[in-house]
């Protein structure tokens, strides 16, 4: 039984609000890859985007890393890893970036409806000079 906190910004007011979702409500996350786009509107969210997430014991999910289990990774920046001094490389233990029921937290973002284009017969021409 999949159970997820979620933590949704709107890039539009720039505020976040968090969500905790269960069972059937979150298995439409299950599977899912970051970047990747969800129609979240059976929970109130509308269309969302999947842009990172952690385990409930803090190892954050990765990009690069494909699948949903934990893989050690040799970084030198990005998600997950914290550095003082240039040229720094670590093996770090990261997620992959698939979501499983292991992920406790979700971060998602808003994703702002495409506007219908107005038909051409409606837009103002382009002036040519010849």
């Amino acid at each position: 039984m999949p159970a997820f906190k979620l933590t949704v910004s709107d890039p539009k007011t720039k505020k976040g609000e968090s969500k905790e979702v269960k069972d059937a409500e979150a298995r439409i996350f299950l599977g899912k890859r970051l970047g990747e786009m969800v129609d979240a509107s059976s929970i109130g969210l509308g269309k969302v985007m999947i842009t990172g997430g952690s385990d409930k014991a803090g190892f954050p999910m990765r990009h690069d890393v494909l699948g949903g289990g934990k893989n050690y990774v040799l970084m030198t920046a990005g998600t997950g890893f914290h550095s003082s001094e240039e040229g720094v490389k670590k093996r770090k233990l990261v997620r992959g970036n698939t979501v499983t029921e292991e992920i406790y937290q979700l971060n998602l973002k808003k994703v702002e409806e495409h506007e219908k284009e107005e038909p051409i017969a409606n837009k103002p021409e382009a002036k040519t000079t010849n």
